[in-house]
């Protein structure tokens, strides 16, 4: 919900606000509906300034898996491929931070979450967190406050007493939204308080409410309430629990829609993460709505508050349903529909992120990507419903494999090779997708220096690509052996299994994996052969320049700065890193960035700019610990991370040297970027 439409609560927030002086671990419980995300936004809001290395906000109610919560948290800080172990990566971050952390909807993963912020409170000295949950998580040291529906008023008082009650003031506030003439006075004040008595004050049953003024008169509006929320022939209110008061008000919302609005509202709650018109009509028109319809039937419920609508310049319009008004429309799901629904949703997911894979060379890689991320929550979901069946295994098999460059790029392999394994799990026979899927899980742990685990995989892939003489997969096989060679230490393997590799990829003139294995050539193999690693680089460019592909290009310019660097043309490196780093600040790409601020330390270095140097190589430590990672790990850094590190640490004193690195590690990526650009 938007916090701008904020309305009472003033001793809610001062209690909070007291408590977590105090207290590391605050969670807002309550019913469903009754504001517990908006007034821990409001809390984060007001609070913002008291911790000195900020607030952050993660949404749980799109995560589906526990598994998945330390690694989705992790990236909300910025902390990007942390490897097997996720929660030792956020501990280590935490462990200085005077930072709120908010965790909002906890109740589906109540027991994942009560472990997660345990083991952060305990790691992170400084950390305070603040959650919402219907249920407390149990957590030793948790403080609890109970967010109690807005106070409502006697109908028998003065209007000037009804007035000043937070239900009333929401109930006025929404109903000129959509009746702008109307204000409370001496003639609707006690018809008003009736129906916010009714409603026990609960915000969103209020809203829900509110909206109906747009076709009924305030009497009939209060009238129907007081049906639906039951009410003794004598006309006193029936003692409902809160949570059936704001399931009555759903039950009625949902009989005032028509029978196709009902239809959608069911259908759409199958949609975490939100969606557009487009996606709306592929998955949910057919049996009993017409496609030609669901704009208007979309219309009809933003206007009756089901569906929240949110215009961003970007993207255009995008549709998102409330956690319980969703919650309540999947009950209303039937089995039989529901099917046919859920068929048609992984069907449509499927073909997006067949149709957005970032690993083409074409010129909306960066629209591809940011989709992608966009559609994550409801990939998820598709993912999972594929995992319920053995006959659609193969399915999430397929479309997790698909996704490969998706990961690396948005610095979530755990994520990656957490899908890949189960569907690994329930895939047995040997076949191409299972082949496929065990060459990108390898690549994933090679990324995370996970050898333990990325060997087997891609042995086992070699089996099946020769027991199924699988000429399409066998590149890929090679490619990723290629790459596990260089981190074993074989470079001269590693570099001839790649232009092995690349062959094949030729002689099926195959651009897009041209491409992508243009790019390991040149940058692992500008130690071993800089020569051919910079010939390497400069094709990549110019495929990417011809291609218009800008994702990869930032990644060409990176591996063949590498390259020329170890060939001697130091201004032409730092020149080519620097256009790198910047296009990789502006999409976020942290791992991109990483690399490019270590290379532009070397760069400073051999300046004699030993300052600058220590500065750089503190901000890359930043982000390569952000990342689980380290440039000693990885082949085309070590070698001259050493000697950069070591040649300013010797120029400027070990004192001075720690100062200007740490003073590095504090710049935060934004002022990293801004750092490396201006030179």
């Amino acid at each position: 919900m938007d916090v701008s439409s904020f309305v009472g609560r003033r001793r809610e927030l001062s209690a909070a606000r007291r408590v977590l002086s105090q207290a590391r671990l605050l969670t807002l419980t309550g019913t469903g509906g009754v504001g517990k995300t908006r007034l821990a936004l409001k809390v984060a809001e007001t609070l913002g300034s008291a911790y000195k290395d900020g607030v952050e906000v993660v949404e749980l109610a799109t995560l589906e898996a526990g598994d998945l919560l330390e690694p989705t948290v992790a990236a909300a800080l910025g902390l990007h491929d942390t490897g097997p172990d996720p929660m030792t990566v956020l501990v280590d971050f935490l462990s200085d931070k005077r930072m709120l952390l908010v965790l909002d909807n906890c109740e589906h993963l109540l027991q994942d979450c009560a472990c997660f912020v345990d083991r952060l409170l305990r790691g992170a000295s400084r950390l305070r967190v603040l959650a919402t949950s219907r249920q407390t998580l149990g957590v030793y040291g948790e403080q609890v406050l109970a967010v109690p529906s807005l106070s409502v008023p006697d109908p028998g008082g003065s209007t000037r007493d009804i007035a000043r009650h937070e239900a009333v003031r929401l109930f006025v506030e929404r109903a000129a939204s959509v009746w702008p003439d109307f204000t409370l006075d001496t003639s609707n004040a006690a018809c008003v308080a009736r129906l916010a008595q009714r409603l026990e004050g609960i915000p969103l049953a209020i809203e829900l409410a509110a909206v109906r003024l747009r076709t009924m008169s305030l009497e009939q509006l209060t009238r129907e309430l007081e049906k639906c929320c039951g009410v003794l022939s004598t006309g006193s209110p029936v003692a409902l629990p809160r949570h059936q008061t704001l399931r009555a008000t759903m039950d009625w919302s949902f009989r005032l829609c028509s029978p196709a609005e009902q239809r959608l509202w069911a259908r759409l709650s199958i949609f975490p993460g939100g969606f557009d018109l487009d996606t709306a009509e592929a998955v949910c028109a057919g049996e009993g709505i017409d496609r030609a319809e669901v704009l208007d039937l979309v219309s009809g419920l933003v206007n009756k508050s089901v569906l929240v609508s949110e215009r961003r310049e970007a993207t255009g319009l995008r549709y998102r349903m409330l956690e319980s008004i969703r919650a309540y429309g999947g009950e209303q799901l039937a089995s039989s529909d529901g099917e046919v629904v859920r068929r048609r949703y992984i069907d449509h997911f499927r073909e997006l992120v067949e149709n957005h894979q970032i690993d083409r060379m074409v010129p909306d890689q960066l629209e591809r990507y940011r989709r992608l991320q966009r559609e994550l929550p409801n990939v998820r979901v598709a993912l999972e419903l594929c995992l319920r069946e053995p006959r659609t295994a193969t399915d999430e098999l397929r479309t997790a494999s698909t996704m490969w460059s998706f990961w690396l790029l948005a610095g979530s392999p755990t994520e990656g090779r957490y899908w890949l394994e189960r569907g690994l799990e329930l895939v047995g026979e040997a076949s191409s997708a299972r082949a496929t899927a065990l060459w990108v899980n390898s690549m994933l742990a090679l990324r995370q220096g996970d050898l333990a685990a990325a060997m087997p995989r891609l042995a086992e892939c070699h089996l099946i690509v020769g027991q199924l003489e699988d000429a399409a997969v066998l590149p890929f096989a090679i490619r990723t052996s290629g790459v596990a060679a260089f981190s074993t230490g074989d470079a001269q393997r590693g570099l001839a299994l790649l232009q092995e590799s690349l062959a094949l990829y030729r002689s099926a003139r195959d651009v897009d994996d041209i491409a992508h294995t243009l790019y390991y050539a040149a940058a692992y193999g500008s130690i071993e052969n800089p020569g051919l690693a910079a010939v390497f680089g400069e094709e990549l460019l110019t495929l990417c320049e011809a291609h218009h592909a800008l994702v990869t290009r930032g990644y060409a310019q990176l591996a063949l700065g590498i390259a020329v660097w170890n060939l001697g043309d130091r201004r032409r490196a730092e020149a080519l890193v620097r256009a790198a780093a910047e296009f990789a600040g502006e999409i976020n790409d942290r791992w991109c960035l990483t690399q490019c601020l270590e290379v532009l330390a070397w760069a400073a270095g051999a300046r004699e700019d030993h300052e600058r140097a220590a500065r750089m190589l503190g901000a890359a430590h930043a982000l390569w610990q952000a990342a689980d990672a380290s440039p000693t790990r990885l082949w085309y850094h070590a070698k001259w991370h050493e000697h950069c590190a070591e040649q300013a640490r010797h120029a400027l004193g070990s004192r001075a040297f720690t100062r200007a690195f740490r003073d590095g590690t504090r710049l935060g990526m934004e002022r990293a970027v801004i750092h490396a650009i201006e030179g």
